[in-house]
Order: structure tokens, then C-alpha cells, then sequence
């Protein structure tokens, strides 16, 4: 008989909650199994204590008597500090071709210069707060695009 660990949903419409349970695999996801171990509500807070209560003694006699848990539960264990969950490796999917690693250099080279940008764009108002401001009295002679603002706005209005 083969037996898996999985999840077996309960709760109201819209409102799910499953308990952790032990079944035989041939047996329907919220039917007949063979005990539960633990509960599962995905309602609460991340940081809660009562999201995931598992009964880890239980969990390990199960896996020592070869059951399989779910993906979903084998992450919880991982959690709980059952079993190490193996890392996904995918062997149907491939390498990136040469135009997508390009592309990924390509964004990576330009969020490192828009960081580099904006950073130097925070740096140089406190270099010019920092320079020396010129006395009250003395100006500074207008230039280029300066002096022709300066000149519209000084010279009275026609009408």
C-alpha cells in the first residue's frame, strides 16, 4: 500500500482550511486517511504561530515508514525541521539561448548605472550645500539661457 502525506481541504466556500494527513494514495484527496498529523490555515498571517501545527514526532514515523509528502507539505517539513526539502531541478528545461543571457547582462548593466546615477543624483545636493554659498551682496552674472529669462522677466509688459 502506498502512502502519501497531504493536504485535505475543509472550511467554507472561500474560506479554506486543510488538515495535514496521512492517506492511502488510492483514497480521494478529502476522504478516508489513515490519521492526521497536523493543520494548515493559509487564512492567517505569515508570521503566525497557528498557520501550520504539525505533530513532527508523527511526521517522522511516517517518513520512516516510507510515505511521501505532497510538495506542499514537504515545504512545510522543511519548516518544521522534519526533512530537508531536495532543490527543484527541472531536467525537461533548458539552458537560456545566448540572445536571453545577453539581454539579462543587458538589464543588469543598466540597473547597476541607474543605480550609480541616482546616487550621484543624492550625492550632489549635499556637495553644494556644503560648498561655499557667495555673500548677500554680490551677484552672480547671468549666462546663456539665464540671461534671456532674466531679460523677459525684468522688462515691463506690453499691451
Amino acid at each position: 500500500m502506498a502512502i502519501s502525506i497531504r493536504l485535505s481541504r475543509g472550511g467554507a466556500k472561500k474560506r479554506p482550511y486543510y488538515r495535514i494527513v496521512v492517506a492511502d494514495v488510492r483514497s480521494p484527496r478529502d476522504g478516508k486517511y489513515l490519521e492526521q498529523i497536523g493543520t494548515y490555515n493559509p487564512l492567517l498571517p505569515k508570521d503566525s504561530a497557528d498557520r501550520m501545527k504539525i505533530n513532527e514526532d508523527r511526521a517522522r514515523y511516517w517518513l520512516g515508514v516510507g510515505a511521501q509528502p505532497t510538495d506542499r507539505v514537504a515545504r512545510f517539513l522543511d519548516q518544521a525541521g522534519v526533512k530537508e526539502r531536495a532543490a527543484r531541478n527541472n531536467p525537461n528545461k533548458a539552458e537560456p539561448g545566448e540572445k536571453a543571457k545577453e539581454r539579462a547582462e543587458e538589464r543588469a548593466t543598466k540597473a547597476a548605472e541607474a543605480a550609480e546615477a541616482e546616487a550621484a543624483a543624492k550625492a550632489a545636493p549635499a556637495e553644494e550645500a556644503s560648498s561655499q554659498e557667495p555673500a548677500e551682496g554680490s551677484e552672480t552674472p547671468a549666462t546663456g539661457d539665464d540671461a534671456a529669462v532674466g531679460a523677459s522677466t525684468d522688462a515691463p509688459a506690453e499691451g
